[in-house]
């Protein structure tokens, strides 16, 4: 199993008493990618939202992404995601960035798509529309098109529902002979099965303990066995999110968490997040959740819906991701930590809990790829 950094410029309550508190968030969370890279992890992923007050205030990743692909040496750099519907970014805009950062990180580049998990968001860019369901179509229309743009010499053209373009050279070509692995950012089971037939890797944002997610993720593996891939080759790869604090001892880890500010940021995952199935019992905003005290982070960890502890604590919980089935184990840093503890968090992994699952420090690009047939 590999392990990933997720970073989405979350800001929280922290602007309410310091004005610079949304440049802090963005240059705090280079820095994380930055020391996750010479601790060994092989992911970042940076997200794109809009209009997300507090959550999220990484709307253009493709920036920050440019930025990271010239600090970092060795990490794969993601977009968890660029969205490619056509109101949104316009597919031939979004082939060309995805293209550019391949050069940019000579090979390093991961493209993540999806159709966005909010209404409040996505919504914004289709007047008109409310229903969610209509940027299924709009993304279906789209994501084959990306291989074609990038290998054929010059692009045959498209005209779609939605969008369209006449024959064009687009440009640049990818770094290399192929192009960049492919994944779908999934929130729900059925997700995970569609990308599957499509050749895609899985970025699994959802929020669910690892019982809960095992089935999920034998579905995706005995779906990708007969994959029909979009692009040149199958990404047979899944990725899994979890919140991750690692300090010294046992009790300073609890410490941490606790005044993390956890409950606020789940609050405002299902604020925005209206796709994502909401828990039963789950406040609805503006309620959220009661503030967590270490009691109820103790549980979190016996439920296996955090990954916290010492070294030795956070292998095992991470060994559980992996008996699972995950391919990559990416972490979320709580913002309501401080710099020092999120930075030591990273360092600690690098050190104890990386070398002994993931035992390819090379990051190969080719780990999980299969010609497609």
């Amino acid at each position: 199993m590999e392990f990933g950094l997720f970073v989405q410029g979350y800001v929280g309550k922290r602007a309410e008493t310091d004005p610079l508190a949304e440049h802090k968030a963005l240059m705090e969370e280079t820095e994380y990618v930055i020391q996750a890279d010479k601790s060994g992890f092989k992911y970042a992923w940076a997200s794109e939202h809009h209009f997300l007050e507090e959550y999220s205030h990484l709307s253009a990743s493709d920036v920050f992404l440019g930025y990271l692909a010239h600090a970092t040496d060795r990490i794969h750099l993601g977009s968890g995601i660029f969205n490619p519907l056509a109101p949104v970014n316009h597919p031939v805009k979004v082939a060309e960035k995805v293209a550019m950062l391949d050069h940019l990180s000579e090979g390093r580049f991961e493209f993540g798509s999806g159709r966005g998990a909010g209404s409040h968001e996505i919504l914004g860019f289709l007047p008109g529309i409310t229903d969610m369901n209509h940027t299924k179509e709009l993304w279906e229309e789209t994501i084959a098109e990306f291989p074609k743009m990038w290998l054929q010499e010059e692009y045959a053209g498209f005209q779609g529902k939605h969008w369209s373009l006449p024959p064009r050279k687009v440009l640049p070509k990818p770094y290399g002979k192929s192009h960049p692995a492919m994944w779908y950012a999934a929130g729900s089971p059925p997700s995970y099965a569609m990308a599957a037939k499509k050749g895609l890797g899985v970025l699994g944002f959802s929020v669910q303990k690892v019982s809960d997610m095992e089935w999920v993720l034998e579905q995706y593996k005995t779906a990708i066995i007969e994959a029909e891939p979009v692009g040149d080759f199958v990404n047979d790869n899944v990725m899994v999110t979890s919140t991750a604090i690692c300090a010294p001892t046992h009790d300073e880890a609890v410490r941490i968490a606790a005044g993390g500010g956890l409950h606020y940021l789940q609050s405002l995952v299902f604020r925005y997040h209206d796709t994502f199935p909401r828990p039963e019992g789950f406040p609805v905003w503006p309620e959220t959740l009661p503030e967590f005290n270490e009691e109820i982070i103790e549980l979190l960890i016996a439920e296996e819906l955090l990954i916290c502890g010492d070294p030795d604590e956070v292998l095992t919980q991470c060994k559980r991701w992996e008996q699972a089935g995950a391919d990559q184990l990416s972490f979320g840093l709580p913002i309501g930590i401080s710099r020092e503890d999120t930075l030591q968090s990273i360092r600690l992994v690098g050190q104890h809990v990386i070398p002994k699952i993931d035992t390819d420090p090379v990051h190969r690009t080719t780990r999980f790829r299969r010609a497609a047939s």
